[in-house]
């Protein structure tokens, strides 16, 4: 056991030595005092995570000492100590913060018990504090990454269904464009952030079960239903109810979700009464609303009733300039996950990323670069991993054959002891820094990566793809050399010269 510390604080020392005895072979550190100014100067250098106080002491009184505490730290687990005679002290003693009270004459067993417990709900509550931190983190608005003006839009419609609180919101999406994440953000941005948030897939449960998993049964409502269950609805009292893919509900089911938008009521499976629905209900689908209502296949009412707040999500090939800060989020959020020091996509990679259409949309991207990322050896993302309908963008990216002489022979030339002349007049040769080269540089500009990956291919061409000897002719060391290889994803390949 984790030695948390304890401060007791009696001005009874038979109380304050058999305590610290007792929880001291619970494994527990404990310190005692007996007055009020004694306990403020062991607070202020123990840090206790737990206060054991007497109500009632020479020089304090506990229930000041008790607000005093608190204010220090408001995590702090304060346990009273009182007679029961003083049952009204520590009534507002609860009422002031305190998590429990034990009243005299103890028994040891129970103060065990009380301690055990009031350690282990602070526990519990410290948990789901950093889950509620961590999921408001997973779905704040800086994780819908993207600038582009249809995301401009997406970020301002989120902000006012949060603020206004609307009672239905529709999110509308093809699949993969992040339509529960746009609904989580609502939620957590919202009044209803610190009620629950319950999603249900509408095209993954039979219809049959759907009603009990929204609604909830009474007692005896079928034959196994041997006791009362409360749906989603119920569970999320004063949240969210998200209803993903709602254009797959059954009609019957669409009649039963409109009572509930117009009557904030619903009635649970074998039930008598209606039961009150304080949500909100967030509905999304990757169909067409529309023609399906012209279909006969999704009620026109409903359907009406949802569309009032409506978030058009804009598929990723409509957006592809989202998709360079995309990708370097992933690649920073799997860096964090996993432990790895990518440092960035090359330009390889992204350029096929950029040519790509994406029909998995955003999903797609973040699985493509968690993938290459879990292969990746080297700091820049590679076209290396990629899958075989993204890699075949390559092609398109390499130096397309010229006719005419290549651009690193037009534009790299040497100059030789004054051969060469600038407009300044002749350049001579520094026997120090080694042969000078001037690069013309062309008036449309160029790729240095390009450049690059053209002298890397011509120097292995020249010594048959043996590294050594390129690395040597480019001054580079072999292993600099095969990195810039993997880079360009030359590694494994073999060519030959024309």
């Amino acid at each position: 056991m984790s030695r948390q510390r304890i401060l007791v604080v009696d001005d009874e020392k038979l109380v304050c030595w058999t305590l610290e005895k007792l929880l001291t072979e619970e494994g527990y550190h404990v310190k005692t005092a007996g007055t009020g100014e004694e306990a403020r100067e062991i607070f202020n250098t123990f840090a206790p995570k737990m206060v054991l106080l007497d109500i009632r002491l020479p020089d304090a009184n506990g229930i000041d000492l008790l607000e005093e505490f608190k204010e220090r730290d408001e995590d702090l687990v304060v346990v009273m100590i009182t007679a029961y005679a003083d049952a009204d002290s520590a009534v507002k003693a609860l009422r002031l913060g305190a998590d429990d009270y034990i009243g005299k004459p103890f028994n040891l067993d129970t103060i065990k018990h009380v301690v055990e417990k009031t350690l282990e709900k602070k526990r519990l509550r410290d948990e789901v504090n950093y889950l509620r931190r961590e999921f408001k983190r997973k779905y704040d608005f800086d994780n819908l990454v993207g600038n582009s003006l249809a995301m401009i839009q997406v970020f301002k419609m989120i902000k006012v269904c949060a603020e206004t609180d609307a009672p239905t919101v529709l999110i509308l999406g093809e699949s993969g464009t992040g339509k529960e994440l746009v609904a989580r953000s609502i939620h957590f941005h919202s009044p209803r952030k610190d009620a629950p948030f319950m999603e249900i897939n509408c095209a993954a449960i039979p219809e049959n079960l759907l009603e009990n998993e929204l609604f909830g049964h009474e007692k005896g409502a079928f034959t196994d239903a041997s006791k009362a269950h409360k749906g989603i609805f119920a569970a999320a009292e004063g949240g969210t109810v998200f209803l993903d893919e709602i254009g797959d509900m059954p009609l019957s089911m669409q009649a039963k979700i409109l009572k509930v938008i117009d009557n904030k009521r619903y009635r649970r499976l074998g039930g008598v009464r209606d039961i009150e629905a304080n949500v909100r209900i967030i509905a999304a689908t990757n169909q067409n609303l529309p023609e399906l209502v012209n279909e006969g296949k999704f009620r026109g009412d409903l359907f009406f009733r949802l569309n009032v707040m409506t978030i058009h999500l804009p598929p990723l090939r409509e957006r592809k300039e989202d998709i360079p800060a995309l990708v370097r989020y992933f690649i920073k959020r799997f860096n964090e996950e996993y432990g790895m020091n990518v440092k960035d996509v090359s330009k390889e990679a992204l350029d096929c990323f950029m040519k790509y259409d994406w029909p998995g949309n955003v999903r797609e991207l973040r699985n493509t670069v968690e993938r290459a990322m879990m292969f990746e050896q080297g700091e820049y993302l590679s076209i290396s991993h990629l899958s075989p309908e993204i890699k075949r963008f390559a092609e398109d990216i390499s130096p397309s054959p010229q006719t005419e002489e290549p651009v690193a022979t037009k534009t790299l030339t040497r100059v030789d002891q004054g051969e060469k002349h600038s407009p300044q007049g002749p350049r001579k040769r520094d026997e120090s820094a080694g042969m000078k080269y001037t690069f013309l540089l062309p008036e449309e500009g160029i790729s240095l990566e390009d450049v690059e990956r053209q002298l890397i291919e011509q120097a292995l061409d020249r010594f048959d793809w043996n590294q050594t000897k390129a690395a040597s002719c480019l001054g580079l060391t072999r292993d600099t050399l095969r990195y810039r290889m993997k880079k360009f994803g030359l590694l494994g390949k073999k060519a030959t010269s024309p």
